[in-house]
């Protein structure tokens, strides 16, 4: 069995750690306020925490990190004016968190999908797609595997540089959401 530390305990964590529960994953959540003094017991961590979270999150926990997969959700967004990313230009949140952690495996995913279309399974009748990005093909086949246990579809977006362009989608879809031009139960789907 999979088993599965998620930070953060919001709609989207507790959406990710629904489908992995349901296709049979161990799940445990840990709050950002509880992050200090965490134990890190899955072999898989989901980052499902807002971008600014990230840092204090591995300065407490990155040397629990080492030979686990990282997964990172996140849309490093300027969260006060929603117009821009604040990662280097051609760069990502994933590859930050990466050269941060360069003995783990981080993966880019979930990034691209609402919480409601990951908990209800699809967008406007197509089933959710999550995209993985990453650098080992281990690591994103179990993710991949697990995340279709639980009900959804998973395509390999490609290496971790791709995470740059996820990021982009992200930040379009949450942009298009914030000013209500598309619903937080709809979004992107991949029609296959």
């Amino acid at each position: 069995m999979a088993n599965y530390t998620i930070f953060g305990n919001g709609n989207m964590a507790q959406a990710i750690g629904g489908v992995l529960a349901a296709g049979g994953a161990s799940v445990e959540y840990i709050g950002h306020a509880d992050s200090a003094r965490a134990t890190v017991a899955g072999d898989t961590v989901i980052l499902a925490v807002p971008y600014p979270a990230v840092a204090e999150i591995l300065a407490a926990v990155a040397d629990q990190l080492v030979g686990k997969t990282v997964v990172d959700i996140t849309n490093p967004l300027n969260f006060e004016t929603f117009d821009a990313l604040v990662v280097p230009a051609g760069s990502s949140a994933a590859a930050e968190i990466q050269r941060a952690l360069p003995q783990s495996h981080v993966l880019k995913a979930f990034n691209t999908n609402f919480a409601a279309t990951l908990a209800g399974g699809a967008i406007a009748g197509i089933p959710t797609t999550v995209l993985i990005a990453g650098e080992s093909g281990d690591a994103k086949a179990a993710l991949a595997a697990d995340i279709v246990a639980g009900g959804l579809q998973a395509i390999d977006a490609g290496s971790l540089g791709r995470a740059h362009e996820l990021e982009a989608v992200g930040f379009l879809q949450l942009t298009l959401a914030v000013s209500e031009r598309i619903s937080w139960t709809g979004g992107f789907a991949v029609a296959q």
